[in-house]
């Protein structure tokens, strides 16, 4: 025992101890500098997704923009019976739920195989290389790159024509219902595929290169490096972006389909967020497309906690 403790032991003397507002206002004062360092992002968030939430009401009531929130009459579930008894509701929800899943299915794997290949690669001028070219369309706006996709495969475009030289014959892509969905997946990986790989190829860097010695030293190969030691290192960052993914299931980004479809696709590119715009922003639906738009998002919340309960369950990794 210390002679501090000893002393403080005989004089009877111990440390008061704080409440929690004294504690509270002690770390406010010892770590000043940071909280104001994340004053923006809190502000952010209060300011644009705590505050509208306000606006979930309208979902319950007939909201007249002329009423207000607080003027219009209350309807209670009604919109959100309208929504589930509709023609649409299967079609939009099962597209949604469909695309977001062959999303997840074929692109989630493809920047963990290529921030794989990308760390083996031992040439440096090359490997910069790759990761440039496959970084670059990430920064390319959406805008342009559904302008590219129809450009490729209009009746007389680069992708036709490969078809033609090769002996087959020209397709219309963009009005097929059937060739939407692979359209949409593989634009996307090409995309984001790159982008995505940055976090990985940072966790593959926090490795410890003496699991690679120990793996070489006991007649380990490259394809034993990648499974034994490279895969398992970075498991709990798959884990973590898979949730968070699996998370965002419905919300599936309108902006896209909106540039790609057309009436003839609706059957298979409609999904949820194109249907609350065209009722909400374009026939002014308002309390409708937030009846819908609040479905959306409490089916996220419930896939979020049950994928992370279940990641806790069987492999301790959640996120939470």
């Amino acid at each position: 025992m210390s002679k501090r403790a000893t002393s403080a032991s005989a004089t009877g003397f111990r440390s008061p101890k704080l409440s929690v507002g004294e504690r509270i206002r002690r770390d406010l004062v010892t770590n000043r500098y940071l909280y104001l360092l994340l004053l923006p992002a809190i502000a952010y968030y209060i300011i644009f997704h705590y505050l509208p939430m306000w606006g979930i009401q309208i979902a319950f009531k007939n909201y007249y923009v002329t009423k207000g929130i607080m003027g219009s009459k209350w309807a209670g579930l009604t919109h959100f019976k309208n929504f589930f008894t509709s023609f649409y509701f299967p079609r939009v929800v099962g597209n949604t739920v469909l695309l977001s899943g062959l999303n997840i299915l074929i692109g989630f794997p493809v920047p963990i195989i290529l921030a794989i290949l990308i760390n083996e690669v031992k040439n440096v001028p090359f490997k910069k290389t790759v990761q440039t070219i496959t970084y670059l369309p990430h920064f390319i706006s959406l805008v342009v790159v559904c302008g590219l996709v129809i450009s490729f495969l209009q009746n007389n475009g680069l992708i036709n024509d490969i078809i033609v030289a090769l002996g087959g014959e020209r397709k219309l892509f963009l009005q097929d219902p059937g060739s939407f969905r692979g359209i949409y997946v593989i634009s996307d990986i090409w995309q984001q595929a790159g982008w995505g790989s940055i976090i990985y190829l940072s966790a593959i860097s926090a490795i410890p290169q003496e699991q690679y010695e120990a793996l070489r030293v006991d007649g380990g190969n490259l394809w034993h490096e990648i499974i034994h030691v490279t895969i398992p290192g970075i498991t709990n960052t798959m884990i973590i972006l898979l949730i968070l993914r699996v998370g965002r299931l419905m919300s599936l980004g309108y902006e896209k389909v909106l540039l790609l479809y057309n009436e003839s696709t609706y059957s298979t590119a409609d999904i949820i967020s194109t249907y609350v715009y065209r009722r909400g922003i374009l026939n002014a639906e308002y309390s409708f497309s937030t009846a819908v738009g609040l479905f959306n998002s409490v089916i996220n919340m419930v896939l979020l906690l049950a994928t992370n309960f279940l990641s806790n369950k069987f492999g301790d990794r959640g996120l939470f």
